[in-house]
């Protein structure tokens, strides 16, 4: 397999996935190291393919469903109700974004859809002594969101409310 095929099975190995892909994962099916994985994707996303890295694999962005941002404010205790709030109203946490006063907009891939993603998010955050983009900014950040309808949008706003962490003007 040449290294233009193997890009472009990676490419529809993520896209015909329904979760997320590991590099590892992908190095072990075609043989290569995670490295070349790596690298591939770059080159695919350089010549314009709609793939995100996910702190649990790369993903094609394929959501029929409408975008919106949510502003949130809230403590690092608080990240997991937050965001279990949000998948448990039927909708993707798709990023988190802050506001740096140095580099400007920050986004962290997230990829969130169900309990068990936040679960193993909380947790992969916590063995790695990892702190949340929104320790920068005093708590406040963005989400992007995909819901499967307005209704879905509205209840995750108003459990965010009750939460006490929407950020609202």
């Amino acid at each position: 397999m040449t290294a233009a095929e193997r890009r472009s099975a990676i490419l529809a190995a993520v896209a015909q996935s329904p979760q997320p892909v590991s590099a590892t994962a992908l190095a072990r099916r075609f043989g290569v190291s995670r490295q070349s994985v790596v690298g591939d994707v770059a080159l695919l996303r350089a010549a314009g393919a709609d793939i995100t890295a996910t702190p649990r694999g790369y993903t094609a962005v394929r959501t029929a469903d409408p975008l919106r941002r949510v502003a949130c404010r809230h403590t690092a205790a608080e990240m997991e109700a937050e965001l279990n709030c949000m998948v448990d109203h039927g909708c993707t946490v798709l990023d988190v974004v802050v506001e740096h006063p140095v580099y400007g907009q920050l986004t962290g891939q997230l990829d969130l859809r169900s309990r068990y993603d936040v679960q193993q998010f909380v947790a992969r955050s916590a063995q790695s002594d990892a702190r949340p983009l929104s320790l920068l900014t005093e708590g406040i950040h963005l989400h992007t969101v995909s819901c499967p309808n307005e209704e879905a949008f509205r209840r995750m706003r108003e459990g965010l409310r009750a939460l006490g962490v929407l950020l609202e003007a």
